[in-house]
C-alpha cells in the first residue's frame, strides 16, 4: 500500500470531523434567521417521522423570522408542536396557512453561554482529529513487524501530524469565525 493511500485514510476521517462541526455550528442561532435550524425537527407525516424540510417550504422574509408553508394545510399542528416540542425555545405563531417564527434578540448572556458551547463542541471536535491522529500511529507502529523500514515509519509519522496540525488549525478557525458572528450585535 502507497504512503499516500495510508495517510489519506486518516485525513478523510479527519475532514469528515471537520465538516460535522461545521454543519452542527450552522444549526447554531446566532441572532439572524437561519433555516438550518430546524434541520432536526420531524414531523409525524402520515405515521412516519419525516424531516420538516420535506412536507414544507421554509423561507427566511426578515432577519429574525423563518417562515415555514407546509405543502399540505393539515400538517399546520403537527409542524406547531413538533416545533414546541424541540429545544429550539420558539414560540410558532399561524394564521391557518403560514407557521411563522419570530426568533428574540439574543441577550449577552446567552451569547456568552453560545460562544462557551462553541467552544465545546470544538475541542470536541480536536480530541475526535488526535484520536485519528493517535489510531495513524498505532496502525504505522504494526508496519514495522511487516519489513516496513523506521524512516519510512517515521515519515508516516511526520505527514500525520501535519495533518493534525492543519486540521486542529482549520477548526480553531471554525470555532473563531462562529463565536464572532454569535457575538456581533
Amino acid at each position: 500500500m502507497a504512503t499516500d493511500e495510508r495517510i489519506q485514510k486518516y485525513e478523510n476521517k479527519m475532514q469528515k470531523t471537520l465538516d460535522g462541526l461545521v454543519k452542527e455550528y450552522s444549526t447554531i442561532r446566532a441572532g439572524r434567521a437561519n433555516p438550518h435550524i430546524l434541520d432536526k425537527i420531524t414531523v409525524d407525516y402520515y405515521g412516519s417521522p419525516t424531516p420538516l424540510q420535506q412536507v414544507a417550504n421554509i423561507m427566511v422574509p426578515e432577519a429574525r423570522m423563518i417562515q415555514i408553508q407546509p405543502w399540505e394545510s393539515s400538517l399546520i399542528k403537527e409542524i406547531q408542536k413538533a416545533i414546541l416540542a424541540s429545544d429550539l425555545g420558539l414560540n410558532p405563531n399561524n394564521d391557518g396557512k403560514v407557521i411563522r417564527l419570530v426568533l428574540p434578540e439574543l441577550t449577552e448572556e446567552r451569547r456568552k453561554e453560545l460562544v462557551k458551547d462553541v467552544k465545546k463542541k470544538g475541542e470536541a471536535a480536536k480530541v475526535a482529529v488526535r484520536n485519528v491522529r493517535r489510531d495513524a500511529n498505532d496502525s504505522f507502529k504494526k508496519l514495522a513487524k511487516q519489513d516496513v523500514s523506521e524512516d519510512e515509519i517515521k515519515e508516516l509519522e511526520d505527514k500525520i501530524q501535519k495533518s493534525t496540525d492543519k486540521y486542529v488549525k482549520e477548526i480553531d478557525k471554525a470555532v473563531e469565525e462562529k463565536s464572532k458572528e454569535i457575538m456581533t450585535v
